[in-house]
């Protein structure tokens, strides 16, 4: 599966591609879509086949599937 997390922070993006990186989880880091999110401006995608909420960090702000350029949100962490 195909996913794309924004966070609130830029370090929170550069934390969490580091740990996927130490897993061996191919990532790439870009600019968040304004339709999106306003908070820090980057993101990391990745493809992920196991239970995606395993590799949760606290700085997460949403996670989405990605499919045909189109988002759909999983997880909304900034949920009060």
């Amino acid at each position: 599966m195909k996913y794309f997390v924004t966070f609130f922070t830029h370090s929170g993006a550069i934390k969490f591609s580091r740990l996927l990186k130490s897993k061996n989880i191919l990532n790439e880091t870009s600019p968040v879509p304004r339709k999106l999110s306003s908070n820090c401006g980057i993101g990391v995608s990745f493809t992920y086949d196991n239970d995606v909420e395993e590799l949760y960090i606290d700085d997460m702000e949403r996670i989405y599937r990605t499919s045909n350029d189109k988002y759909i949100l999983y997880k909304d962490f900034d949920e009060s």
